[in-house]
């Protein structure tokens, strides 16, 4: 009996399908791609379009140590 089924064995090929675990990984993978292109492409666009940023206005206090510190020479000069 095991004789006439032996021919049969592979007659109907096993349906493959993708595994799971690399599904999983293309599809996290494919989205933290696009997030890094689409940041960078965001950075991009802002960096052509938006004007620079301004400095803050210094202090009195900051200029006037600012000053004092340049008027005033190294020790053993």
């Amino acid at each position: 009996m095991c004789g006439v089924f032996d021919g049969q064995k592979n007659v109907v090929p096993e349906a493959k399908g993708f595994n799971p675990g690399l599904i999983v990984l293309l599809v996290v993978g494919g989205l933290v791609l696009a997030f890094l292109v689409g940041n960078y492409a965001l950075y991009m666009y802002a960096q052509k379009t938006l004007p620079p940023k301004r400095k803050k206005p210094i202090s009195k206090k900051k200029m006037k140590r600012e000053k004092l510190k340049q008027g005033v020479s190294a020790p053993g000069e």
